[in-house]
């Protein structure tokens, strides 16, 4: 048994190391010079189609939800625990240097996410029941020919494992435990089965309740609790960074300059900052993850290079803000100097704004933030079993999914934790190799689309 878990933390690290970081943000920097940056002209559109200014009403238009909704949905599976506890471990292990290269990472993804969300729309595929599907397995199949389709069998594997909820729910769980079960007395630090188990139960029956409504109720939910999330976080921090005000500009020079001389970190290895930033900002946005595109894929829109647009404001509201409000709030209240680390260490600076319930205040956040996650990743999850295994033996993940969340509740599986890590990373891999195969038809769908709206000509039909 200690072989087998060595053999799997290894694939993880492994996975999350440096060969990834390559194909990310190697491939990220790539979308971006291939597209000269045309995308980026284009932000106030973004934001029209999520107001629904251009919103498509034709029955003929394929896609389940808006896309304000898609964004929502994508969101919520990418801010959670990673945006609170991923920014701690990356400084405690990166330094302060670790938030740069988040950033770097987060302005590559920007055109990752174009590239993969226009694509999800461009190519999606009829499952066994004849439903329209979107996501990387059906970008592979429908756009690349027969012989890549085990890439596709390779992301859809991944996908139906990596997004298994027992590191979210195990996560979640202890975090209530420590915040209000054993102060409260309702379980002590040896004792805790009980607590534990209650909790995992509930949580099983609130996200069983929404994920039997499938992508619409998951979006609809999404829809709501995400942006008021975001919202109450902003603003949290928002009062704790003017308590602060004058350690600012201090910090942020902080950033830049150990961003490249590694001073924070033991050794003052340049190359440690680099790979730990990176990383965290992958783990963080999921740009090239290929999550994205199961989520922009059921996006309501004949016209690909919308989601395309819409996505790419995913890692600016995941890393460039959330994750970015985190730091600051660690690097101006000094806690990162301190021994805590994740969680606690972000407890303990709005602890020292807002005394004797700051940490509820981000419990309340990890909570809902958390929740959400699962309920993405059971979608996600569930998405990639139909496509595996048929549409009709989803009923049979949906259970297996809701028996993990209590499972994940009571019981801390390092083995399991490190696959489903390796997993999730092992996704890049064909979602980013079909990104780049496909990315010339990206791009002239992409002049197609930009010409066109240039010229005010928004009610032609995609060529």
């Amino acid at each position: 048994m200690n072989q087998l878990e060595a053999a799997v933390a290894a694939y993880a690290n492994f996975m999350w190391g440096l060969p990834l970081v390559i194909l990310l943000v190697g491939g990220g920097l790539f979308f971006m010079l291939h597209s000269r940056l045309r995308h980026f002209r284009y932000f106030g559109h973004s934001f029209a189609l999520l107001r629904g200014k251009y919103n498509e009403q034709s029955a003929e238009v394929a896609g389940d939800i808006s896309h304000y909704r898609a964004l929502a949905t994508a969101l919520a599976g990418t801010i959670g625990l990673g945006n609170i506890t991923g920014v701690a471990i990356a400084i405690t292990v990166g330094g302060p240097g670790a938030v740069f290269w988040m950033w770097v990472t987060a302005i590559v993804g920007i055109s990752t996410k174009f590239y993969t969300a226009s694509l999800a729309i461009m190519y999606r595929g009829y499952d066994d029941s004849g439903k329209l599907q979107g996501g990387p397995m059906y970008v592979i199949r429908e756009g690349l020919s027969r012989k890549w389709l085990p890439l596709a069998w390779m992301f859809a594997l991944a996908g139906m494992v990596g997004t298994l909820p027992v590191f979210q729910i195990n996560q979640l769980v202890q975090i209530l435990r420590e915040v209000f079960a054993i102060p409260s007395g309702m379980a002590t630090a040896e004792e805790h089965f009980s607590f534990d188990l209650l909790m995992g139960i509930a949580l099983a029956l609130i996200i069983f309740s929404i994920a039997v409504g499938k992508v619409k109720r998951v979006s609809a939910v999404a829809g709501k609790l995400v942006p008021a999330m975001v919202l109450f976080y902003f603003v949290i921090t928002g009062v704790l960074l003017l308590s602060h005000l004058s350690e600012i500009p201090a910090m942020f020079v902080l950033i830049f300059t150990d961003a490249f001389s590694g001073k924070a970190v033991s050794g003052g290895l340049i190359g440690a900052v680099i790979l730990i930033g990176v990383q965290r900002g992958a783990f963080s946005n999921e740009a090239g993850i290929g999550t994205e595109s199961l989520a922009h894929g059921a996006a309501k829109t004949n016209e690909p290079v919308r989601e395309g647009l819409v996505a790419m404001l995913g890692p600016i509201a995941d890393t460039l803000i959330v994750c970015t409000c985190t730091a600051m709030a660690l690097l101006v209240t000094g806690v990162w100097r301190g021994d805590a680390v994740g969680v606690t260490m972000t407890a303990q600076a709005y602890e020292q704004v807002f005394p004797g319930f700051g940490a509820y205040l981000l419990v309340i956040m990890v909570i809902v933030l958390s929740t959400t996650t699962v309920l993405t990743y059971w979608y996600y999850g569930t998405k990639c079993m139909g496509f595996l295994f048929g549409t009709s033996k989803e009923k049979y993940y949906m259970w297996a999914y809701m028996a993990l969340i209590t499972v994940g509740a009571v019981v801390s599986l390092d083995v399991v934790i490190n696959l489903l890590d390796g997993m999730y990373a092992t996704m890049a891999i064909p979602t980013m190799i079909s990104t780049l195969l496909l990315a010339s038809k990206v791009k002239q769908e992409a002049a197609n689309y930009f010409t066109r709206l240039d010229g005010g000509d928004f009610d032609s039909p995609p060529r």
